[in-house]
């Protein structure tokens, strides 16, 4: 199991919610000169995406080479070729991921911007306002979707740019030759000294170089941990692997503390709760969020080792789309996280063992079939590689 790879010298500063993370993305792209990257899952259609938008336009009309890649299908489809029309329209470049399937089933659920190869944002945060549900049926949130991004300046950014730089181009027409040749210089190792703040890696997930990456710096982090560790995650339906982890980790003392966004997708809901029991049984804590929507993707283990990005715990973030962590080794930065993170486990719902038992038997039945219907799905997009 390589280890990952961390860059020093960073400056990373924590944004939660929409409010922080839009307020710094327009603020950057309005300082921008040179050029913009933006890679996004949800592209709309709102106020919120409008702004984005007209930012994007004015640093256009200053010269700024700006470059926006949607996910054709989280965009939704029509929705994505009408916004790609609109922003060509503004001179601003855009392509779709993957339209209509045309290059299998995997999509990206990246959320990234890099300016100038100056500063960079990665995170969980679509671009769509945070009171608005981001599952298309356009329900006001009570409160704003739960969920961060970091701010990042340092040497880990031109690391940034070359990643969102080399999904530019795949979407283009590169011949067999030049995507050999790109594939090469994204797998050459990254060199830094190790001992000085403030340490970060960038971890990616996609099916070709870094199939497991993502789920490999949970499954090492959790292996070493020896205090405490709090996940936080909207979908939980992980494989075998990273279950084990959590389970192994509990075992050994380790206060886990599992906090779950429910009340989304039905089918989602019912899934994670298969994997209850077992969970309970050997001392893991788990939290149900449902003040509001929680879309976030973050962790944080011995006060010292952070994650902020795009990954859920299920088997399409896991084994099958495109995804982006930052991982952070910074014990200020862990702390601002867990008092995020306490605050959400204390507006959040603690499953009880002897409640979970007391479910009536049909639910527990919905349970374990809404689980075997998951897991063939899985195995079936994931051509094998999602385990039960």
């Amino acid at each position: 199991m390589r280890k990952l790879q961390f860059v020093a010298g960073n400056q990373i500063r924590l944004l939660f919610c929409g409010d922080e993370y839009f307020s710094a993305l327009i603020v950057e792209i309005d300082r921008a000169n040179q050029e913009i990257y933006l890679e996004t899952y949800i592209f709309t259609h709102d106020a919120t995406a409008l702004q984005v938008q007209q930012a994007l336009g004015r640093a256009v009309s200053r010269g700024v080479i700006v470059r926006v890649i949607v996910d054709w299908l989280g965009s939704g489809g029509k929705q994505s070729e009408l916004l790609v029309a609109s922003m060509l329209q503004q001179g601003i470049q855009c392509r779709n991921f993957n339209p209509w399937f045309k290059r299998g089933l995997a999509r990206t659920h990246r959320k990234i911007c890099v300016i100038d190869q100056r500063c960079a944002l990665v995170g969980g945060l679509n671009v769509i306002d945070d009171l608005i549900a981001d599952d298309g049926s356009g329900q006001v949130l009570q409160f704003p979707r739960w969920d961060f991004a970091v701010h990042i300046v340092g040497p880990l950014v031109p690391h940034i740019h070359l990643e969102v730089c080399a999904q530019w181009m795949r979407l283009g027409r590169l011949n067999l030759k030049s995507r050999f040749q790109l594939m090469r210089h994204l797998r050459q190792d990254i060199h830094s000294s190790s001992h000085q703040a403030m340490l970060a890696s960038y971890v990616v997930r996609d099916n070709l170089r870094n199939r497991v990456t993502i789920q490999r710096a949970y499954l090492q982090a959790l292996g070493l941990a020896r205090k405490r560790a709090i996940l936080a995650n909207p979908y939980f339906a992980p494989g075998r692997k990273l279950r084990t982890a959590l389970i192994s980790a509990a075992s050994r003392g380790v206060d886990v503390t599992l906090l779950i966004g429910v009340g989304q997708f039905k089918l989602q809901d019912a899934v994670t709760h298969s994997f209850y029991p077992k969970l309970l049984q050997h001392g893991v804590n788990i939290v149900e969020y449902r003040k509001t929507q929680l879309h976030a993707k973050v962790a944080v283990i011995d006060h010292d080792w952070a994650t902020v990005g795009s990954s859920n715990f299920d088997g399409l973030s896991l084994f099958l789309n495109q995804e982006a962590n930052i991982v952070i080794r910074d014990q200020e930065f862990a702390k601002q996280l867990i008092g995020h993170l306490e605050q959400g486990i204390a507006d959040g719902v603690t499953v009880v063992a002897e409640d979970y038992a007391n479910y009536p038997w049909y639910k527990r039945v919905w349970y374990g079939i809404a689980y075997f219907i998951y897991r063939f799905l899985m195995r079936v997009v994931t051509f094998g590689s999602y385990t039960s």
